[in-house]
């Protein structure tokens, strides 16, 4: 047998999943880890525990599977983007917990840049805002914060990355400092149009070009690991949106999906010429291949399965996440309860990290199901903001069919309010683990074992495609209602 193992880091938890040679799902094994929240808007990981996770599922799915190291062919890795990591170059440890995409305590600094009429230099290059989100700020309040850290980085001492690249330098026991093209377009230090580190952003952050990782593509060699017996060469690194639009083969211009998970993310093919959005979306790399770099529009929601875990952890309504599609369905349609859920600021089209949510509606005969209700409603609404502002940016009279997939994209009753909300059709492909499947194709596809993008996209297959039955009176009255309570919010 042959084997694929794809690394799958997320947020909230690491899977390693085995793929055979015919790309389908023979073993899976998933860690949780910790998360910390030192101070209001402030999230971090501990990158030690994040590493031995890693290693723990990868461990337990050949184990479960009866695959051994010679048996796999590549690994490919995805991982959570943005989220920040600086180590010591000589012991491979950080020298701070890894500040996670999520984290907002950069929002001073980025307001003073933008304050200094730094922002439109910095889209034009990166296709990014000056937002918390990046990690370019991240990195610049570690040295800022850290004693030592700045002089230690001048000197060639300290290394930076996102988890792809502390991920290789463990796998590789500190052989290979590396990135992908997508997930350095994430970092607020790429620019996205000539391929390469930008030393005038770098020099504005004040982060060492000494510390950044080579970019390669995301079909590529990034070493070998030894660290399961034989050695294996990871050979597909990408971030795990641009994985998932790699799994869902949105290969050509036009095609767009969304990946709901801790957030929500949308992704629209440009193709090979960049687009510059005038609703403040960002222009990132979707993925780059044989050098070339293909180009998409991204919405970024920074809460959507987040809400349906506050809904389980902090209210305590559900004991499951499934749960809360069987819970709206019993809410009472006379109720309009509109959910802002903005615990951590509002991503695209508003870009607003210091608003907090809001609920709107409610009445004394309001419960648990109008609430699950209006949880999983949101996730629809914000979806329709993106598919607003990409249409306004592609300009492409075709209509758009949107490919769902993540953890949520399971809920029958989430994914017909996502059809109802947007007045158009969701496809839910078979294989739905696309995250995992795209850092897998990759590597498999680099190995020789998987076939070209030709071939990879004839493999998608449809499982459900959910139609609008909403009456389009009642659609735009509700996103009306989603509106007037995001002004609202915004304005408090």
């Amino acid at each position: 047998m042959t084997y694929i193992l794809a690394i799958d880091q997320g947020t909230t938890s690491s899977r390693a999943i085995l793929f055979d040679a015919q790309m389908q799902r023979v073993g899976t094994a998933q860690q949780e880890f910790t998360q910390y929240f030192p101070q209001e808007g402030w999230v971090e990981h501990d990158p030690e525990e994040i590493w031995d996770s890693v290693l723990n599922v990868c461990r337990q799915v050949m184990d479960k599977v009866g695959a051994s190291a010679d048996q796999i062919a590549g690994i490919g890795i995805t991982n959570q983007r943005e989220t920040t990591v600086v180590w010591d170059k000589t012991t491979g440890k950080a020298i701070h917990n890894a500040i996670v995409w999520q984290d907002r305590r950069t929002a001073e600094i980025c307001q003073r840049f933008r304050d200094a009429g730094c922002e439109d230099d910095v889209t034009a290059q990166t296709g990014l805002l000056l937002d918390p989100y990046f990690s370019g700020t991240k990195v610049k309040w570690i040295l800022d914060t850290v004693p030592g850290a700045r002089d230690r980085a001048e000197a060639g001492e300290l290394l930076f990355g996102t988890i792809d690249s502390f991920l290789i330098w463990r796998l590789t026991e500190g052989r290979v400092h590396a990135t992908d093209a997508t997930n350095a377009a994430r970092t607020l230090l790429f620019d996205i149009h000539k391929g390469n580190w930008s030393a005038e952003i770098c020099d504005l952050l004040d982060v060492p070009l000494s510390m950044l990782p080579e970019v390669r593509d995301c079909a590529a060699d990034f070493g070998q690991t030894g660290l399961f017996g034989v050695a294996i060469p990871i050979l597909g690194v990408a971030g795990d949106q641009q994985a998932a639009t790699i799994g869902q083969a949105c290969f050509q211009p036009g095609m767009m999906k969304s990946t709901y998970g801790t957030g929500c993310f949308a992704l629209l093919n440009t193709g090979t010429q960049p687009v510059e959005s005038k609703n403040r979306l960002l222009t990132t790399i979707a993925y780059q291949l044989d050098g070339q770099r293909t180009y998409a529009l991204e919405g970024s929601i920074f809460i959507a399965g987040a809400a349906v875990q506050w809904l389980r952890d902090a209210l305590k309504i559900i004991d499951s996440a499934p749960q809360s599609g069987e819970l709206a369905a019993q809410a009472d349609l006379n109720q309009h309860v509109v959910l802002v859920p903005a615990f951590t600021g509002l991503g695209a089209p508003y870009w607003k990290p210091d608003c907090r949510g809001a609920m709107f509606g409610l009445t004394r005969n309001s419960g648990r199901a109008e609430i699950a209700r209006a949880t999983l409603e949101s996730i629809a609404f914000q979806t329709r903001d993106l598919w607003h502002a990409m249409q306004g940016d592609w300009g492409a009279d075709a209509d758009v069919i949107l490919r769902v997939d993540g953890g949520m994209s399971a809920s029958d009753w989430a994914m017909q309010g996502l059809s109802d909300i947007l007045g158009a059709p969701v496809d839910r492909p078979v294989m739905q683990e696309t995250t995992a499947l795209g850092a897998a194709w990759l590597a498999g596809m680099k190995a020789g074992v998987y076939p070209d993008q030709a071939g990879f996209a004839d493999t998608w297959a449809l499982d459900q495609r959910f139609e609008p039955i909403l009456p389009e009176a009642d659609r735009e009255a509700a996103y009306t209602r989603w509106k007037r309570a995001v002004q609202a919010t915004m304005a408090f």
